[in-house]
């Protein structure tokens, strides 16, 4: 069977029908899985395969982008052969065989989203129109993560997300393109609303500084249904904008509020200024209400904790992943990242890194990179190895539901990574739930026309 020639799009087959294919002297595809594969977006047909990178290198999140970018790159790395292998060697059931992808050589292009949405849209357009990327991942925003698979999902290439948070990535925005691997601001709620009852107790007045985004929203949603489910009360909710440096006119009525707790559901570098900011208005040297005034910072990082110093000793938060686990995954993860870099990795890198080789593997368990049978093999997938112990890949709304981590800022560190200890690893059954609670339609698995 001849193949359509790339000048010949599907697009232009839809448009003129078979009469136009025959006066082009192309023999007409009959229309099976074969066929279609030929078609599909940026479909490898050489001996390398490219991966698109969109990393927030710049902006609000830069920080955790730069140790996802290492984690790709260690990834690519393993894929292809070459170091140690990493947790190609854990990752239970696997298929992989660290000779690249169905035996093609794994390269990637890169693009910096800025930390930016309309940005991180148009490097992964870019990436797939120029550069033939034939799978996109990464960002540390939500905002970017679901503008980037609602484009994905266009344009028939699945998108892996890297570090992502909101509730409506796989709720009411989520696509049969788009898979996450990280957990979600529910699922925070879920786990650390107890710590926080049995630690402040079911009295508690609460102020909320929440970033002005998708993902901030939804945190400050989530928590606020887990706190107030103890008995707290909301004091006040104020949104922020994303990348402010400055916090205390956010912080200066807090004072006079009767607030006896501060949220802060910001990630990144707000979190590090809001938190220090918060710590030398003298927050957690006053009390309130009769009780010592708590700060808690729903989501936190290493990256994040160490940023912040002294101020975040004793503060709560969650976690999807930390570097000093003692499963085997995280054994093997922490040892191939140190020795590659110099530090542990972050829970940014960690998803980044097992999202490239869970791509990888569903392409190798799939036989082809046709996106639809790629996605097929991802939906249900039962795994483990990769340091959240076992995991599910859920069917009904690409979200992996694993265990949790209930985290505290270590108020003894040993080093400059000992930053965050671990309080309650929070099962997956605790953290599962109904996937129709946050609505939306994952869409159809057939590529689009053209890409």
């Amino acid at each position: 069977m001849t193949k359509i020639s790339r000048g010949l799009t599907r697009r232009k087959v839809l448009q003129t029908g078979m009469a136009g294919i025959i006066g082009t002297g192309v023999a007409p595809l009959v229309f099976s899985k074969g066929a279609w594969a030929q078609e599909f977006c940026n479909n490898p047909t050489g001996d390398t395969v490219t991966l698109g990178l969109n990393l927030p290198l710049t902006g609000t999140y830069a920080e955790e982008g730069a140790d996802e970018q290492k984690a790709y790159e260690l990834a690519i790395a393993h894929l292809n052969g070459e170091g140690d292998g990493g947790l190609i060697a854990v990752l239970a059931p696997t298929a992989l065989k660290g000779n690249g992808i169905l035996g093609k050589k794994v390269g990637y292009v890169s693009s910096d989203s800025q930390t930016k949405s309309d940005v991180a849209r148009a490097g992964a357009t870019r990436m797939i129109e120029r550069d033939g990327a034939i799978m996109i991942t990464g960002g540390s925003s939500s905002g970017e993560a679901i503008a980037v698979q609602g484009l994905c999902q266009e344009m028939g290439v699945i998108f892996m997300a890297g570090l992502t948070h909101s509730n409506d990535t796989t709720g009411k925005d989520k696509k049969r393109y788009g898979f996450r691997h990280f957990f979600n601001a529910y699922q925070s709620g879920v786990a650390l609303g107890p710590i926080l009852g049995e630690q402040y107790g079911t009295d508690r007045r609460a102020y909320h500084l929440t970033a002005d985004y998708t993902w901030g929203w939804t945190q400050e949603e989530s928590i606020k249904n887990a706190t107030e489910a103890l008995g707290w009360e909301t004091v006040a909710a104020v949104r922020t904008p994303l990348g402010t440096t400055d916090y205390s006119q956010y912080l200066t009525p807090v004072l006079n509020s009767g607030a006896d707790v501060l949220i802060l559901n910001h990630y990144g570098l707000d979190m590090v200024n809001s938190l220090t900011q918060a710590v030398q208005f003298g927050m957690r040297d006053r009390q309130a209400n009769g009780k010592d005034f708590q700060i808690v910072t729903p989501l936190i990082s290493e990256l994040m904790a160490k940023g912040a110093g002294e101020s975040v000793k004793g503060i709560y938060g969650t976690s999807n992943w930390h570097w000093n686990l003692q499963d085997p995954g995280s054994i093997a993860f922490t040892k191939s990242f140190g020795a590659a870099y110099g530090s542990p990795p972050s829970q940014a890198a960690h998803t980044a890194y097992v999202q490239t080789l869970l791509y990888a593997d569903a392409v190798e368990r799939a036989g082809t990179f046709y996106p639809p049978e790629v996605i097929k093999a991802l939906e249900g997938h039962e795994f483990e190895g990769m340091g959240n112990g076992p995991t599910l890949y859920r069917a009904e709304d690409h979200q992996c539901i694993k265990s949790v981590l209930v985290v505290q800022g270590n108020e003894s560190p040993t080093s400059e990574f000992d930053v965050l200890n671990v309080v309650k690893e929070v099962d997956r059954e605790t953290v599962t739930y109904d996937p129709a609670i946050f609505g939306g339609e994952l869409g159809p698995a057939e590529p689009a026309p053209v890409c």
